[in-house]
């Protein structure tokens, strides 16, 4: 291993975390601990890309060092400052991005699409499953996208919305484990939330806090897909939960509800209960019902049919299914589960079977197989 290679990475890597928004000193010191390291592990297995492979190792370990200082990070996630900088504070120039590219000469669905595509490093195909639509429509979208910002200068800020619809969509797509960029949507929400006072950023970041706390236990060995009501919740990570909570709280205060406070709400009522037994399912069904008035979604609806079940009986539960399309994702798996609760092996058994074949990803699709098995296994 060549030793100079590394005192010449070195700097760049530096400079690299100071623009994502590390003060300088944490950045030299997450890269001396990669440098450490690096020095262990290159001589028997030597990465292709030296420099991406420290950046990599570098911002793992100031997270390592954030996610242990618990109560900084509270204080940092509730401060409130004014949107623009004061002189000599590190600019992300990645949330800049978010910004910029949310253009106003842009639908907020395509500067979604094309934020997703050009800064948050998605497929079209992932872009297309978040929003629910074919990829050739999705392409089509980021194509036009494309076309109407040609020759445009980026240099008028998008709103804040639209900046939250896409850390949302970046957030949910790390969170599925297809792409790992669910801390770095958390970082750029908890920077956005430092800066400017607005009820739906808090929102945001309370709900991607909830549900990061839970990711512990989310997966078995083997990367086996654990449902909620399955999950070790000793393995719930507490602080995460606690900030949740506090910086949600906050937000409500305010009394301006937005759709992502409201699903946070349902995320804090989750996350307080101990067991699975004990959750306020009824409270949960209030909070969709509020969701379902803020934005009519069809996978709020979904979700609410979920909470229906569990709070009035699976019948209750799929009375609520009735007018949905039954072709919208999940919308099987649900009807699986309400069937199987209702006493009906076969149908459960069926359903489980088809939304194995529609899901997307292999932990999700080995789940809903066994699901199936072990219902038909039940029946013999």
């Amino acid at each position: 291993m060549d030793e100079a290679v590394l005192r010449t990475l070195a700097p760049a890597v530096i400079g690299i975390l100071v623009r994502r928004g590390v003060d300088f000193a944490t950045a030299e010191d997450a890269v001396q601990d990669a440098l450490v390291e690096a020095v262990r592990a290159w001589p028997t297995d030597p990465p292709r890309d030296p420099k991406g492979w420290l950046v990599a190792v570098s911002w793992r370990k100031f997270l390592d060092a954030a996610r242990a200082d618990t109560s900084r990070r509270r204080r940092e996630a509730l401060v409130e400052l004014e949107p623009t900088p004061a002189p000599g504070e590190p600019v992300d120039d990645t949330l800049a991005l978010y910004f910029l590219c949310a253009h106003p000469s842009l639908t907020p669905a395509s500067a979604v699409a094309l934020t997703l595509r050009a800064v948050g490093g998605l497929t079209t195909r992932q872009i297309a499953r978040a929003y629910l639509v074919p990829e050739t429509t999705m392409a089509q979208r980021i194509s036009r996208a494309k076309r109407t910002v040609t020759g445009v200068r980026f240099n008028q800020p998008g709103d804040v919305s639209t900046v939250l619809r896409v850390l949302y969509l970046v957030f949910n797509e790390g969170h599925s484990g297809d792409v790992d960029l669910a801390a770095e949507a958390i970082r750029l929400t908890r920077q956005l939330a430092a800066r400017i006072r607005h009820e739906e950023v808090a929102g945001l970041l309370a709900l991607m806090l909830l549900h990061h706390a839970r990711r512990p236990a989310r997966t078995a060995t083997g990367g086996r897909l654990v449902p909620l009501a399955e999950q070790d919740r000793g393995l719930w990570d507490r602080h995460l939960i606690a900030e949740g909570v506090q910086v949600l709280q906050n937000a409500l205060a305010r009394d301006r509800l937005g759709e992502f406070q409201a699903q946070a709400a349902v995320a804090a009522l989750h996350a307080d209960a101990r067991t699975t037994e004990e959750t306020d399912w009824v409270q949960i069904v209030e909070w969709y019902d509020e969701l379902v008035r803020l934005t009519d979604s069809p996978v709020a609806r979904l979700n609410r049919a979920v909470a229906v079940g569990e709070a009035d009986g699976p019948r209750a539960g799929l009375a609520a299914l009735v007018d949905l399309d039954p072709t919208l994702p999940r919308y099987a798996a649900v009807a699986a589960h309400l069937h199987e609760r209702d006493g009906d092996l076969v149908t459960a058994a069926r359903l489980y079977a088809e939304a194995a074949r529609a899901a997307l990803s292999h932990p999700e699709v080995d789940h809903l197989t066994r699901q199936a098995a072990r219902l038909n296994a039940l029946r013999r």
